[in-house]
């Protein structure tokens, strides 16, 4: 590790942590209604649609409004991604997917996960980057912000029947936060070198006298809503990495800064929404501070370099460069590697493949801890609050008292939603993992053996399920097995989490707020955030340290002792 090394992680968090704060402040003022002068902006769409955006909704049609509208546009996607040969703009002639893939596709952009089981720039046409993927990924994203928008409206009063109106969230989430978001970032991005054009691939002559063909098209507009809704997805196989996707340090300082901006921010919104700012601070914070520990954490690995390499007679002064950009180094490479696994973006810079072990450790235990710190938008929110009310719950066993949070009893059937929600992330991740490397095809699709093949699987399931997308890179992820297997783990770590917080969320709402008493445990300050993180670590310890032992910490001593699998 450098001083520069540390100064640049440093400057790029704190542009972070400057921004979200009067973003938070904005975005808060949007779920709530209150950009008026925005307001003819959306009335049309209103209009056309024959929705009321001023009709209350409880949680369940709320809830149900999401998932109708997120199943209509997954069979829209698959349908798009089965006709690619007949619909226009296709300069590349492309065929359609295979029914499996499309079906992984649709689901994973449907659910903010964005895996790529293909290489974007052979599999899909202009067309489907723009009508297809970049629409999902404001619909993803927007789903998301509005599903956080309503569990923190049921914290702000007494007796509340209605989490909002799911049209208008949606509408007014995509038109006045994402949108205006990726419009910037694409214009950055573009001056930065990244292309926008509808112009067919071109042919370009080598050093050596080689004809090769390079791939261009629509790039920075859905460059930016992948990073500003964490999406994740490339339109290049190499995602971030491709110097057309990230041409060089500012844009690479653009694209970090956008992955993160917007799910920290909504901390802050959190607590201007409930009326009291110190409650979305202490969520930040809490946020803030693990997710800095890991990237310590992996910076030191990586800093420490690969003993075998040097061994080999590698120079170890630079650290482990395998599998890394030299335009970045090591420190812009752990820091997007760990960002990207905080939230739900799963944008690449750098093989995660190629990380040392305890590097490569802490993007599956970002993910593995629900993408929390600060997670995606919107889910990262809602998963905290989640873990928030358990934290709660854990203080008021220690007193023998009723637990509340900013004024509301959590009581038994809070605690057993939140549960079930917390238990669908390791459900899918460890028992999807122990059914794949059960099977033939899913040993077959691992490019290693030993502990970092299970390492690869075990990436490849928790990436799903927590709908992130990245990958080890190590997997030949276009089998049944894997198309059909992780889809549905998206489908799930999205929805089957959803459902029972906004389940959790009617139910609060329902409830008198209550004023502070003596007995009332303090959730603004240093005690809280220690108590919440150390629940998070605990409870993310004990469901996944057996397997992360088993994958990359038993990898780690091999290294250190010489062996190789």
């Amino acid at each position: 590790m450098t001083l520069i090394g540390w100064a640049q992680i440093a400057l790029i968090l704190s542009l972070v942590f400057i921004a979200a704060v009067p973003l938070g402040r904005y975005i808060a003022a949007v779920l709530a209604g209150d950009v008026r002068w925005l307001r003819p902006a959306e009335r049309g769409f209103y209009a056309v649609a024959g929705v009321d955006p001023d009709r209350p909704m409880s949680w369940k049609p709320y809830a149900v409004g999401l998932i109708v509208l997120n199943a209509l546009h997954f069979l829209l996607l698959y349908a798009m991604l089965r006709l690619q040969w007949y619909l226009p703009l296709n300069p590349q002639g492309i065929t359609g997917m295979s029914p499996q893939l499309a079906f992984n596709t649709a689901m994973s952009f449907v659910t903010n996960t964005n895996w790529q089981a293909y290489a974007g720039e052979q599999a899909l046409s202009y067309g489907s980057q723009m009508w297809g993927l970049t629409v999902h990924n404001f619909l993803s994203a927007a789903t998301g912000i509005a599903a956080a928008g309503a569990v923190a409206r049921a914290f702000a009063g007494s007796g509340l029947q209605s989490l909002g109106n799911v049209w208008a969230d949606i509408t007014r989430i995509t038109l006045y936060v994402l949108l205006p978001l990726s419009i910037a970032a694409a214009v950055v991005l573009i001056l930065c070198g990244v292309p926008q054009t509808l112009g067919a691939s071109v042919e370009a002559t080598t050093l050596e006298g080689a004809k090769q063909v390079i791939a261009r098209g629509p790039v920075a507009f859905q460059e930016a809503i992948k990073l500003i809704g964490t999406n994740g997805g490339g339109f290049f196989n190499a995602n971030s990495a491709h110097p057309f996707e990230n041409p060089n340090a500012l844009s690479d300082l653009v694209e970090t800064w956008c992955e993160i901006i917007v799910p920290f921010a909504l901390a802050i919104a959190f607590g201007y929404i409930v009326g009291d700012r110190r409650q979305g601070f202490a969520l930040f914070w809490t946020m803030t501070a693990i997710m800095v520990a890991f990237i310590a954490l992996a910076y030191a690995a990586e800093g420490a370099g690969n003993p075998l390499l040097t061994a080999a007679g590698v120079d170890p002064a630079l650290g482990n460069l395998e599998g890394k950009e030299v335009r970045f180094g090591i420190p812009l490479s752990i820091l997007f590697a760990v960002t990207t696994t905080v939230t739900s973006c799963g944008a690449v810079i750098a093989m995660h493949d190629s990380l040392t072990p305890l590097a490569g450790a802490v993007p599956i235990f970002m993910m593995q801890l629900g993408e929390i710190v600060p997670g995606g938008v919107g889910s990262g929110l809602y998963g905290m609050i989640v873990f928030a009310l358990l934290a709660v719950f854990v203080a008021g066993l220690m007193v023998g008292r009723t637990p509340e949070y900013l004024g509301k009893k959590v009581q038994a059937k809070e605690v057993k939603l939140a549960m079930l929600a917390v238990l669908i992330l390791p459900f899918c991740i460890l028992a999807g993992t122990a059914w794949a490397i059960n099977t033939t095809s899913g040993t077959g699709s691992l490019a290693n053996a030993g502990p970092h093949g299970l390492s690869e699987m075990l990436y490849a399931w928790t990436s799903a399920t927590a709908n992130n997308g990245s990958a080890f890179a190590g997997l030949s992820a276009d089998t049944k097995l894997l198309d059909y297997g992780l889809g549905a783990a998206m489908l799930l770590g999205r929805f089957a989490f959803m459902v029972p917080v906004l389940a959790i969320a009617g139910s609060l709402a329902a409830k008198p707020k209550l004023p502070a008493s003596a007995g009332t445990f303090p959730t603004d300050g240093p005690l809280f955030i220690g108590l919440l993180t150390g629940v998070i670590l605990i409870l993310g310890g004990l469901q996944y340290l057996p397997a992360l032992t088993l994958g990359p910490i038993v990898e780690h001593f091999a290294m250190t002792g010489g062996k190789v699998f």
